[in-house]
């Protein structure tokens, strides 16, 4: 059960280089200078948490940034390049109290052990605030960077190749997350006794072999790092259709969906409630969150004509996979509730320009949510769980022993 009252939405931020259009680096607040500075993102999320956000989700990807969703283009017009999600997470974490802080992690080519000891150490350093966005690649210039395997090259999406390498790839990335939950459980809580006298630092029968095997690898543990204190971090993936959908029902805590009106999100509820039935976990709380992205301003014309500023500087008009948002924080507050009753329990915002649209959402919708009674006023948890109102689960290892 939820820690706040039922009527209370969840709210995060995604962040992804200077903002979610691609002219966005050419905003005057855009600050492109500093993007690749630990400065930039701390205050970033600094502002994030002054808005009592539940988290932040942070952008990654194994190749340059690109127009097309397969290939790498030759656009010298738009921020190209990242720094790491996992490090950068660790970098800000220890600069807030309260706000989750959830990296992008591709499961297609990062080993589960790697990425377990990643999360655990993040969810150390922040005090139980972290999670991940776990995501999949089917390009091939990717996987080239790796050199362990091939990608078959996928010319139409929905060719029925296609849905067999893109089935292959979520199987694959529900497997990881498998291996990194059981990973986090490797060490019982108590398995640290630290007793100087005795000269026993753990209690080796409380570290467990996992002794995962799956179709893409296997296993053995047990992990290096302690038990996280969140016992399981938060795992979060976007889902736009049937396949990632059952990723999300089978191993997510949060999906993230984008539906364009209150009709279609109570149809994508509806299929992952039914995906988590089928998958064993209808008496598990898994969030649904919607994704939109957003040109927010006081004046709804504002927000129009700094949109199409934009798209001027771009050279074409601007799309996405989400819901594009154009007005003011109260109509957006309209917006919300209207998709919240439709089934959905949170929402996860795509800043246009970070520097501008942010400051709107914490500033400009929190209070207005705030009034009409359906967003916190104060933090009232210390950990992302609490936060979102997940229980700590129990170690299946330790329940199993018992």
């Amino acid at each position: 059960m939820s820690s706040t009252p039922p009527s209370f939405l969840h709210l995060a931020v995604a962040l992804d280089a200077t903002g979610w259009h691609p002219a966005s680096w050419r905003e005057p607040v855009a600050r492109p200078r500093d993007l690749f500075t630990a400065e930039y993102w701390a205050d970033l999320v600094t502002e994030a948490e002054r808005g009592l956000l539940d988290f932040v989700t942070i952008e990654d990807g194994l190749g340059p940034q690109s127009s097309h969703w397969l290939d790498p283009d030759e656009r010298t017009d738009q921020v190209r390049g990242r720094l790491d999600a996992v490090l950068i997470a660790s970098r800000v974490a220890p600069l807030t109290r309260h706000i989750g802080v959830v990296p992008t992690v591709v499961a297609t080519h990062t080993e589960p052990f790697h990425i377990s000891k990643a999360i655990a150490t993040l969810d150390y350093v922040s005090a139980g605030r972290a999670g991940l966005r776990v995501q999949i690649t089917a390009r091939p210039n990717e996987a080239a960077h790796f050199g362990r395997r091939t990608v078959p090259r996928i010319e139409a999406y929905d060719s029925p190749a296609a849905q067999g390498v893109v089935t292959d790839l979520f199987d694959e990335a529900a497997d990881h997350v498998e291996a990194v939950r059981r990973l986090w459980d490797s060490w019982e809580d108590d398995a640290e006794i630290r007793d100087a006298a005795t000269g026993r630092f753990i209690d080796r029968d409380k570290l467990h072999y996992i002794d995962f095997e799956g179709r893409h690898f296997s296993v053995k543990g047990p992990s290096i790092t302690p038990r996280p204190p969140q016992g399981q971090p938060i795992v979060s993936a976007l889902a736009h259709d049937a396949i990632p959908y059952r990723l999300v029902a089978r191993a997510a805590d949060i999906g993230y969906v984008t539906p364009y009106d209150a009709d279609e999100a109570r149809a994508v509820v509806a299929r992952i409630r039914a995906e988590q039935s089928a998958a064993g976990r209808a008496a598990e709380t898994l969030h649904v969150f919607g994704d939109l992205v957003v040109f927010l301003d006081d004046d709804p014309a504002a927000a129009t004509a700094r949109r199409e500023r934009l798209e001027a500087l771009a050279g074409e008009p601007y799309t996405s996979d989400a819901l594009i948002f154009t007005g003011t924080p109260h109509q957006l507050a309209d917006l919300l509730q209207e998709l919240q009753s439709a089934g959905l329990t949170g929402f996860r915002l795509r800043p246009a320009v970070a520097g501008h649209d942010l400051p709107a959402i914490t500033r400009g919708l929190v209070p207005e949510l705030q009034r009409r009674g359906v967003f916190r006023r104060a933090y009232e948890a210390d950990t992302l769980r609490g936060l979102l109102g997940l229980p700590r689960p129990a170690n299946r290892y330790a329940a199993a022993n018992a």
